[in-house]
């Protein structure tokens, strides 16, 4: 195997200080090429005020030993010394990255210490490192083909949501097609040639329950369908010629009528606008807003149609 040194500039005035430490960042039982470790100093016993120096690795990082990163000081307590703050232990270190296997030879640390008038140079002692890289069998070594992306199963947790909420629209729309129809077959006459507006929009709204229009090259149909059943009942229960109108001055029209609430003049205004963007500006409405949007329809068509019955009565009235 290769050895491979590290070379220091020889100081004066050594003295022998232990050992130096070298820690895997990658908790292995042996070190793999690339891998990081930090290589330093420990020092006990240090007083306030000291002055530590330490050598330049920069110029030693090459091809083979990469200096990731440069020393770094961490003051620790000394255990039984806590409650001091004159005293501490110093932990020096830097990050290394080997890039060939073989057996590495690292330099001894010199680190100068220095408190007042006082100074000394502490040598600690290099250690051996040796680098290992993954054994391939070359003869009976195969290469494969990369896996595609693992598809897990849907549970029903997952489902369950869905399936809950598509439920609950579909008996919604029932409701209220079945509330309406028979408040409708109850006024007779003229209606019965006829069916009223909002019996035809919720025939048209019913079309549009579930998801299957959720996509977003389908979404155009899901949003204009909607909408252009709403513009047609808007027109007869208002009297507003919304098919021919733009969102903003459909809203403008509708603004103040006293039947409509504020909380839903402004979730239809935002329905409308979100269909806009759909149908003119390619954009892919989220879940969310495609699950509300059938049921706020429908809301809007059921609350609207209970101040209606006394103008269909009168109307029925002045026929006979």
């Amino acid at each position: 195997m290769k050895m491979l040194v590290l070379l220091l500039a020889v100081l004066l005035d050594l003295y022998p200080a232990g050992e130096a430490f070298l820690r895997p960042l990658q908790q292995r039982d042996s070190v793999l090429v690339a891998d990081q470790f930090a290589y330093g100093f420990r020092l006990d016993s240090v007083r306030a005020g000291t002055f530590v120096g330490l050598p330049d690795f920069s110029k030693a990082s090459n091809d083979t030993l990469t200096l990731v990163r440069g020393w770094q000081l961490d003051t620790l307590w000394l255990k039984g010394h806590k409650k001091s703050k004159d005293l501490f232990a110093l932990e020096g270190s830097i990050v290394l990255s080997p890039f060939e296997e073989g057996t590495y030879e690292l330099p001894d640390i010199p680190v100068l210490r220095k408190k007042g008038a006082s100074a000394d140079t502490l040598i600690f002692k290099g250690m051996e490192m040796e680098v290992k890289t993954i054994p391939i069998d070359t003869a009976t070594f195969r290469p494969h083909d990369l896996k595609g992306q693992v598809r897990y199963p849907l549970t029903f947790g997952e489902v369950a949501p869905w399936a809950g909420g598509a439920l609950a629209l579909a008996a919604l729309l029932a409701l209220g097609i079945w509330y309406l129809r028979k408040r409708a077959a109850a006024a007779g006459g003229k209606n019965a040639r006829r069916d009223p507006a909002y019996i035809v929009a919720l025939r048209e709204l019913e079309k549009y329950r579930g998801d299957k229009y959720w996509a977003p090259e389908r979404q155009k149909v899901f949003y204009s369908g909607i909408t252009d059943a709403l513009k047609a009942y808007m027109d007869d229960r208002f009297g507003v010629d919304a098919p021919e109108m733009t969102t903003a001055e459909l809203f403008t029209a509708l603004k103040g009528e006293k039947d409509i609430t504020p909380e839903m003049y402004q979730s239809l205004k935002e329905l409308f606008e979100t269909a806009d963007f759909v149908k003119f500006a390619k954009h892919a409405a989220s879940d969310e807003e495609n699950a509300a949007a059938v049921p706020l329809a429908v809301r809007f068509v059921v609350d609207t149609h209970e101040s209606e019955a006394p103008a269909e009565a009168q109307s029925e009235g002045e026929g006979k």
